[in-house]
């Protein structure tokens, strides 16, 4: 019987080490930097979209005791929408970016474009300033979305190229007024 406690212990202790040397790389990865911050290669990650990451992970509260005793209880709760500033700088990350409307390359860059613009609208309605603050952005966001009419395939988005892209750049001079706003 010890020998087998052994030989588990051994599995564990291994599993432990492949474990401790990949968070060691990944961790070594993420601090990769230049003079300018970090490299073009390294994806930047705002904090909150970890502490976001990191409740959602953890059941709050009694649920917790509940999910350790093998509970069916443990409610997880869904990141909110992130920070303005936060969602800005993931717009921002799209304008060196384009593509050529039925070249076949667009599927992603438009899709990208798309999906910041709904995350910054959504950050734009939660914001503590009130959605009031953010009146012209989030009229032409509004404006956007009835263009598209709920359809977020490649052909519409290809087909309204030119909104999505006038979009996210009118949002983008708008911010550059409102330095307060993602600062």
């Amino acid at each position: 019987m010890t020998e087998r406690i052994r030989i588990h212990a051994r599995r564990h202790a291994a599993a432990l080490a492949v474990a401790a040397a990949l968070v060691t790389a990944l961790a070594g990865c993420s601090e990769a930097t230049t003079s300018q911050g970090p490299g073009a290669d390294v994806p930047q990650v705002a904090p909150s979209v970890y502490e976001s990451a990191e409740a959602a992970a953890e059941p709050a509260g009694d649920e917790a005791g509940d999910a350790e005793a093998g509970g069916d209880a443990a409610a997880y709760t869904t990141p909110g929408p992130e920070k303005v500033r936060d969602a800005f700088a993931g717009l921002q990350a799209t304008l060196q970016e384009t593509c050529t409307p039925g070249a076949g390359d667009c599927a992603y860059f438009l899709g990208r474009v798309n999906e910041e613009l709904t995350g910054m609208e959504a950050s734009m309605k939660v914001d503590p300033q009130g959605p009031g603050h953010f009146k012209e952005p989030l009229g032409w966001t509004a404006t956007l979305r009835t263009v598209l009419a709920g359809d977020t395939s490649t052909a519409n988005l290809e087909k309204h190229f030119k909104d999505l892209v006038s979009t996210r750049d009118r949002i983008n001079s708008w911010m550059q007024g409102h330095p307060e706003d993602y600062r």
